[in-house]
């Protein structure tokens, strides 16, 4: 009997096991954000070959290192500011105590203690990065890297923040006050990114030969195949996203939105998939055009993102069917209003971030929030995607505005001319092609020293 256990020892060794399934389960919660935030890298690795072939040749690596310094000053900047602007700002412009999100808050590195942190601001900082992205493709060819790099700072670690304080964050006023539903965020990030580029647009001005007398003409892709390539490779990375859209909790919770309404992947995958084919089939209908299928299965997901969680299957198809219709339609509107958007961002991810916003109000109207939130309803949809729409193109309209004011926005028409490739990349991407020798000066003496066989 002396060899007995305890009631002491047999607690004690109760919380022992205890303590250690919960430091498994947020081991869990750090993994799964961990390769939600490395399968979001291929969105930017499939707009990088994207807008590179939606370019003309002479233009194609300057499309594409934008995209590499649209990550390379997003991080940094969301680091210094623009996760404190996420919880510092959810009851509009005045900010609340957010110190735990400085950059030299104890958080905010390496801290055993904190299992949550960082990861989410790295799924955070990338989305912040889709959003320069997003900018990247629609002013190709003619804008000017620093002035790119000036607005991607101000979109991706400002603007798309603020609005995601807003309609994200728990204690975000559009959420508390309005019920506002965007658990994929078709708002807070493409409707806002789509409207700031417009805002940009406008003030950039269309590429040298767009508009002949009014007429808009076509400026072909240099590579048709590389863009297909890279949007499906975007389509790839937008489960990365929405996972991180998805809130893994411990214990007996599972799986919620990001307001905590219980959910589940099984319901993200009937509807993403299920958006992406309807997309496809939206686009192709209405245009017939590669381009614009391969870019339908972007509008499809977009459109029921804001409602993932809550749409049936049909439903999510029927969706991205008819909002793939309409977005071929939008964009030829953006283009009769004398804008060149290069690959139809303002139709792809901001008419179709808003009216995905929209759309919840319609279908889901009533549904309920968790605790004492207000339910979904048509006003309080209509309301965010008008804020949305308004946080996006306001702020871009004004910082373009200013830049183009300073001469700092677009590049001369000779060096648009002649390709930004040549004047702000200084390299050719193609030079066999371009009948330029595969070898330059520096390598004759190499060349020479070391004779192939034969020569």
């Amino acid at each position: 009997m002396d060899n007995a256990p305890t009631l002491e020892s047999l607690q004690a060794a109760l919380d022992a096991q205890q303590a250690v399934f919960q430091m498994h389960q947020s081991m869990n919660v750090e993994v799964f954000y961990w390769w939600c935030t490395a399968i979001m890298i291929m969105i930017h690795a499939g707009f990088l070959a994207y807008e590179m072939g939606a370019s003309r040749s002479k233009n194609a690596l300057a499309a594409g290192i934008k995209n590499i310094l649209a990550l390379a000053v997003i991080i940094p900047t969301f680091y210094l500011f623009g996760w404190w602007i996420y919880n510092a700002f959810p009851n509009g412009f005045i900010p609340i105590d957010a110190a735990g999100a400085l950059p030299w808050a104890k958080s905010m590195g390496p801290d055993v203690t904190d299992m949550g942190t960082g990861i989410f601001w790295a799924a955070f900082a990338m989305f912040g990065a889709t959003t320069g992205s997003i900018l990247s493709g629609a002013v190709i060819e003619r804008i000017r890297v620093s002035a790119f790099l000036i607005l991607t700072v101000f979109l991706g670690s400002v603007v798309w923040i603020l609005a995601g304080a807003w309609g994200w964050h728990p204690d975000g006023w559009l959420l508390t006050k309005l019920g506002y539903h965007d658990v994929g965020a078709s708002g807070v990030v493409h409707a806002v990114a789509g409207f700031f580029t417009l805002g940009v647009l406008i003030n950039l001005g269309p590429r040298v030969g767009k508009f002949i007398n009014g007429v808009a003409q076509t400026i072909a892709p240099h590579s048709l195949p590389m863009t297909l390539i890279g949007l499906m490779m975007i389509i790839f990375g937008f489960f990365g996203f929405l996972g991180g859209c998805i809130i893994f909790n411990g214990g007996e919770t599972g799986w919620t939105i990001i307001y905590n309404n219980p959910t589940n992947l099984s319901a993200f995958a009937f509807n993403t998939l299920m958006g992406f084919a309807g997309g496809v089939l939206g686009c192709y209908m209405a245009s017939r055009d590669p381009f614009w299928t391969m870019s339908g299965g972007l509008v499809g997901i977009i459109s029921v993102a804001a409602g993932l969680d809550l749409y049936d299957p049909e439903l999510a198809f029927i969706i991205a069917v008819v909002t793939g219709i309409m977005a071929v339609k939008v964009a030829k509107i953006v283009e009769n209003f004398g804008i060149d958007d290069a690959v139809g961002a303002v139709a792809v991810h901001g008419f179709t971030g808003v009216w995905a916003v929209f759309l919840v109000g319609v279908f889901a109207y009533g549904m309920p929030n968790v605790g004492d939130l207000p339910p979904i309803s048509f006003v309080g949809q209509t309301i965010g995607a008008i804020v949305m729409a308004a946080v996006g193109f306001i702020p871009g309209y004004a910082i373009s505005w200013v830049l183009k004011k300073a001469n700092a926005l677009r590049v001369p028409k000779a060096a648009e001319e002649l390709g930004l490739d040549e004047v702000e990349i200084i390299a050719k991407p193609y030079p066999e092609a371009n009948g330029v020798p595969a070898i330059t000066s520096s390598d004759v003496p190499n060349k020479l020293a070391n004779p192939e066989p034969g020569v």
